[in-house]
């Protein structure tokens, strides 16, 4: 491989670390504090400063950190490290954002269903991309990817209903 093409691949890759990991903790994320603030508060208020909150904030925190991250390998150069941060930050952002739509469009316990329907969905169709490209099992890798997220999903379900139970 010549050393154009190597480039480009390198470009590719750290392109698609950074979507990878802001799409997929954009989804996680989102929908986990979503449900939580949801069961702490039954308020549209709340959720929609959550979703801004997260979108903005954990975006910056997440892109700051992939870069960090990149930095610490010691393997990829600056436009690489600053390719897979703005990747990082724009997917984290953007996929965030997503679930201010059904909040907006919808009564928050319809909007919340509808929500985890679409971060499921949003998942389910990255964790197949991967599994493809990795050539692995798709159903192993949407199951795995699935599961850490409907867990997520019930425990701040719990964490929300108990914050409200003991302080509400």
């Amino acid at each position: 491989m010549g050393l154009r093409a190597r480039r480009m691949d390198r470009l590719g890759e750290t392109w698609r670390a950074g979507i990878s990991f802001g799409s997929t903790s954009g989804i996680i994320t989102t929908l986990g504090l979503m449900v939580g603030l949801n069961s702490g508060t039954h308020s549209r208020l709340v959720v929609i400063s959550g979703i801004l909150t997260i979108a903005i904030a954990d975006a910056l925190s997440d892109a700051l950190g992939m870069h960090i991250a990149e930095e610490a390998e010691n393997k990829h150069t600056v436009l690489e490290i600053w390719e897979s941060t703005f990747a990082t930050f724009a997917s984290k952002l953007f996929f965030a954002l997503t679930f201010l739509v059904p909040v907006l469009l919808l009564p928050l316990d319809a909007a919340i269903i509808a929500a985890i329907g679409w971060g499921l969905f949003l998942l389910a169709t990255l964790s197949y991309l991967i599994a493809k490209a990795e050539k692995e099992a798709p159903w192993k890798v949407i199951g795995e990817h699935l599961l850490i997220s409907v867990i997520v999903i019930v425990v701040t379900n719990f964490v929300g209903s108990a914050i409200r139970h003991w302080f509400g």
